[in-house]
């Protein structure tokens, strides 16, 4: 064999190796899909051979002042075959305001909450946000879980946080266009750059255009943004104890009501805590959102619902929406409370778009198994037909369950389950009675009010002038409650203004390191007797006029143990969540005018069968 013949055999055997040349038996690396899910691939679960870099994405609007279309910072992280081998994938998105770091919540950040209703508060303090993160990663969330299962993740900063230009405005048009721009340049159909000012252009070669979104809490909310964007591309998306609409966060039947954890939290005050964009732009945008938009129309006097909260519901953009739509949610998450998640699965049933609903009984957070989830998105994403849309439309976790083996449901609420009227009975101040049966003449009772009593230590007391509670006879057989409460309440208040707060509690009350989050709070709810006629325009109430007005509980699921008793227990000032005007104010209730109607499964006979003895 001739020398040169030996070392051109030696140089191929070379770049064999390296993997510059092509085998007979080489495959190209491809998703794997096994009972409807994707599989982690080998190939892709390499994380140093992961490709990450970033990019700014163009928008079609300037809400920094500067004249020039904000752009928003988009990092990517994707498998090396989406380079070598000519691969292209779908995408699942995450965009958030939180990547870049928040403000701290130190003294004087939210509202003091220890005022007289419909008083101006003390004004509060405004804080900055320090960046921080370095290019390329914005985020290393969701790659660990979808990249090696044959998917590329994308995240972005929302308007006026991390690297993206633009101003931050909790639910404005910007924050549902944001991600709309991110999902258009996936589709080639929106310009993406190297840089946050420059020229030179990055294309998304590797996409397939089809484009999944997920995250929780803010992180959840925008993937409902975007899609009522109608964005071509967006196919599914699973919120996670999403914020569907900012009045619904910040009030309640036109009351001030602050989220679980965060007494005295408003819009406002969740503007400063993202606000991490260019410290350049800050200025104008504090007195273009905050100190001018955010200011004259939150309303903290009234809590009474207005435009300016009508164009931070989500519920009122639902007309474009077509993604198939994955809503997870907690029926004991008391800071983004459940009805945000029923409201929006609700009306995308009735637009006919796939819907499932995932509760479990936790609090803030909690995804859906990750069966579900890759069973919807690789239906929906790699256009897989796994059946996902034919499975059962509601997922509920029973108390007793782990979270990822819920119970199947033809839908929620249980369509077995059909309201129950019940009426009072006198009893304060110890505890009076609930009954299907009304009896007549029950009178009034009156409340003292007194924020420095809690809920709870209200729903233990045995004999107290500061709650009314009404408990029904001790079940005798567990009773299912699926669906939302209605209370319809006739009041009267000695002042002109008064918070109300209703509770559906589970008695007795149990407290220790063996009870569980669903033992006691069943569900509750809160309103303005201001606003017993419309929820836009609040009126001063007449001392000793008794109103009517009617309002709901949070949805919720639960099934009540026999030998407990159903309590609902009617306060005013609730310490975790309402302001705290003065002690003293009273409120007196018609129990003849007042009743509460309670979803059961089963109905009437199924409460009657469990109370009799």
């Amino acid at each position: 064999m001739k020398k040169s013949s030996v070392l051109n055999i030696a140089a191929y055997f070379v770049l064999l190796f390296l993997g510059f040349l092509p085998t007979a038996n080489a495959q190209k690396a491809v998703p794997v899909f096994e009972n409807g899910e994707a599989q982690i691939v080998p190939a892709f679960n390499d994380p140093e051979k992961w490709i990450r870099h970033d990019l700014w994405v163009e928008t079609e609007f300037d809400t920094d002042g500067d004249g020039k279309p904000d752009r928003m910072h988009v990092d990517v992280t994707r498998p090396f075959q989406t380079d070598t081998e000519g691969l292209k994938l779908p995408i699942i998105y995450e965009s958030s305001p939180y990547f870049a770091g928040t403000a701290s919540l130190a003294d004087g950040v939210l509202w003091n909450v220890k005022h007289e209703l419909g008083a101006t508060p003390p004004a509060r303090v405004n804080p900055t946000v320090t960046r921080r993160g370095e290019r390329p990663i914005i985020s290393n969330s969701q790659i660990k879980t979808w990249v090696p299962r044959g998917y590329i993740v994308v995240h972005s900063s929302s308007p006026g946080t991390g690297l993206s230009q633009g101003s931050p405005t909790v639910g404005g048009d910007n924050e549902s266009l944001a991600p709309k721009a991110v999902i258009d340049w996936l589709n080639g159909r929106a310009k993406g750059y190297t840089s946050p000012d420059g020229n030179e252009e990055v294309k998304a070669f590797w996409s397939t255009g089809k484009v999944g979104m997920t995250g929780t809490s803010y992180n959840g909310t925008l993937p409902l943004a975007a899609a009522t964007t109608g964005v071509e591309g967006l196919e599914a998306i699973i919120p996670i104890a999403p914020n569907t609409s900012y009045y619904h966060y910040y009030r309640s039947n036109g009351l001030i009501r602050s989220p679980g954890g965060y007494l005295g939290e408003d819009i406002d005050v969740l503007y400063d805590f993202i606000h991490s964009g260019d410290e350049s732009k800050r200025a104008y945008n504090n007195k273009a959102v905050r100190d001018t938009e955010m200011k004259n129309g939150m309303d903290r006097i009234t809590g009474d619902y207005n435009d300016f909260w009508a164009g931070r519901d989500y519920l009122n953009d639902m007309g474009p929406m077509k993604a198939a739509l994955l809503m997870s949610h907690g029926f004991n998450d008391w800071n983004v409370v459940p009805e945000h998640s029923l409201r929006i699965s609700e009306a995308a049933k009735a637009k006919g778009i796939p819907t499932q609903i995932y509760y479990h009984q936790g609090g803030h957070g909690g995804p859906p198994p990750m069966s579900m989830m890759n069973r919807w998105f690789t239906r929906y994403l790699h256009g897989v037909q796994n059946g996902v849309e034919n499975d059962a439309k509601a997922w509920i976790v029973r108390e007793n369950d782990p979270n990822d083996k819920p119970t199947a449901y033809a839908d929620y609420p249980n369509p077995e389950a059909k309201p129950v009227q019940f009426y009072l009975s006198k009893g304060a101040p110890k505890a009076g009675g609930i009954s299907t049966k009304r009896s007549a003449n029950q009178g009034k009772e009156t409340l003292v009010d007194n924020y420095s009593f809690s809920g709870a230590t209200l729903a233990q007391a045995e004999i107290t002038e500061h709650r009314l509670l009404y408990v029904s006879p001790v079940l005798t057989a567990p009773v299912h409650i699926s669906g939302k409460v209605k209370v319809s309440i006739k009041l009267a208040s000695s002042k002109p203004a008064a918070n109300l707060s209703v509770w559906l509690v589970s008695l007795p009350w149990t407290e220790g390191r063996n009870s569980k989050i669903t033992d006691n709070l069943i569900t509750r709810g809160w309103a303005d007797p201001q606003n017993y006629k419309s929820l836009r325009e609040s009126e001063p109430l007449v001392p000793g006029k008794f109103y009517e007005m009617s309002f709901e509980l949070q949805p919720d699921d639960q099934i009540i143990a026999a030998g407990q008793q159903i309590g609902v227990m009617i306060m005013s000032s609730d310490r975790e969540f309402t302001l705290w005007p003065a002690p003293g104010t009273e409120l007196t209730v018609d129990l003849d005018g007042t009743s509460i109607s309670i979803p059961i499964v089963g109905g009437t006979a199924a409460f009657e069968k469990a109370v009799k003895k």
